[in-house]
């Protein structure tokens, strides 16, 4: 068993990996970091095999050409994807009608995390605006919804933290997120990392 390189060692009696503090990053060079580096190899078969293929062919061909948007439409097509579902969250209705429009070559799906209009309070949680009726966010519903439309790749679009969490984990088909919701930061939050004034 090969031990962890002192770079990532924590000084723990088990050492856990750290790969945030590791200023060599010989791994890009192919150094192996783990006991069960077979393990890990081991996985990439059939569906995943064809997505790590699909995902390697976009980040060689466009690396730096594309933005994001273009890499899904990429992606999609390679993987030979023909639904796709679109998830939304409902501040973000315009971004996600421009989106759809965008991806007129496939049949796509959407949803937006108001889908059933359940009540808060039907869950005991708690409201942005006291008294008015406020539905909740429906991360299972918009996952229930795509599930029921056998969306083969799901798009997720400023889903609220936690929210977010459920919609990947309920989610049949594969998902990559588009947006992800920083109110604050123009929905960007690398900007609080790259921002000395909030880091």
């Amino acid at each position: 068993m090969e031990p962890l390189p002192e770079t990532i060692y924590t000084g723990k009696e088990n050492p856990t990996m750290n790969c945030a503090e590791c200023t060599t990053k010989e791994c890009y060079q192919g150094k192996n970091c783990v006991s069960y580096r077979d393990e890990i190899k081991q996985k990439f078969t059939g569906t995943d095999l064809d997505i790590l293929k699909a995902a390697s062919l976009i980040e060689s061909r466009y690396y730096k050409k594309k933005n994001r948007v273009e890499e899904i439409i990429l992606f999609a097509k390679e993987m030979g994807y023909k639904k796709l579902g679109l998830a939304f969250c409902v501040g973000l209705s315009e971004e996600a009608r421009k989106i759809q429009e965008i991806l007129k070559d496939f049949d796509v799906v959407s949803v937006c995390c108001k889908v059933c209009g359940i009540s808060k309070e039907e869950y005991n949680l708690e409201k942005i605006e006291g008294e008015r009726y406020e539905a909740s966010c429906n991360p299972m519903g918009q996952a229930t919804v795509l599930n029921k439309e056998n969306t083969e790749l799901n798009i997720v679009v400023g889903l609220c933290v936690g929210h977010d969490v459920l919609f990947y984990k309920h989610s049949n088909a594969p998902v990559t997120t588009l947006a992800v919701k920083d109110r604050i930061l123009a929905h960007n939050p690398l900007g609080a990392i790259y921002s000395a004034y909030y880091f």
